[in-house]
């Protein structure tokens, strides 16, 4: 193989494994969210609470609100969706400097 097909390959290879990484991470997010969230909901269940009372208790979704969060921020890294740096504000920062540049080095001419 040549070096652009290598190159292809390990990137390729690299995005596999993430994306691999990102469907283990949600599997592991939700057996063990669903363990605690059951744990949680007959314990209080057997503390007196009905099982709207102990479901709707926010413990038993804090978890999956907090590591939720940073599940999502891993899909989006996986996924390469970045609202705020995207391809087209690089190109703007980039002429920008480029600008910057270009009219520091005419300034000493």
């Amino acid at each position: 193989m040549d070096n652009d097909k290598k190159k292809k390959m390990l990137r390729a290879q690299k995005q596999v494994a993430e994306l691999k990484g990102f469907y283990i991470h949600l599997a592991v997010y939700l057996a063990v969210n669903l363990l605690i969230t059951s744990v949680k909901i007959i314990g209080n269940m057997s503390h007196g609470e009905s099982f709207l009372e102990a479901f709707w208790d926010f413990g038993a979704f804090a978890v999956w609100l907090f590591w939720g969060i940073g599940l999502v921020f891993h899909g989006l890294k996986v996924f390469s969706y970045n609202p705020f740096f995207n391809k087209d504000w690089e190109e703007r920062q980039i002429r920008k400097y480029m600008e910057k540049e270009k009219k520091e080095s005419e300034r000493y001419r």
